[in-house]
């Protein structure tokens, strides 16, 4: 007769206890996983420094953008087409001081 009570006790508890391990198991996911509540402020950090690595490459967009405006073979600026030729071609003479202007 005990045996028979302690069988049907494991058999009305499993499920629920099942249903419990995982809500459980989700519930721990959503607060400590990955992607949870704990890892947002690591998402704000991420993205504060995405934001400054954002600005710097528009920066950057903005100086390249100019730089290519001068060298349109349009109208292209006589002095940067100068020092590009001179700087990748090695035409500069030894009596020559480059001065760069970055």
């Amino acid at each position: 007769m005990g045996r028979k009570r302690s069988t049907g006790l494991i058999r009305r508890t499993f499920w629920p206890a099942m249903a419990v391990l995982i809500v459980g198991n989700f519930a721990g996911y959503a607060v400590a996983g990955p992607n949870g509540l704990l890892a947002w402020g690591g998402y704000n950090r991420d993205l504060e420094e995405r934001k400054l690595e954002l600005a710097g490459l528009d920066e950057e967009k903005v100086r390249l953008r100019h730089r290519s405006a001068l060298l349109d073979p349009r109208k292209a600026d006589p002095d940067m087409a100068d020092e590009l030729v001179r700087r990748d071609l090695g035409l500069v003479r030894t009596d020559e001081v480059i001065v760069p202007l970055n």
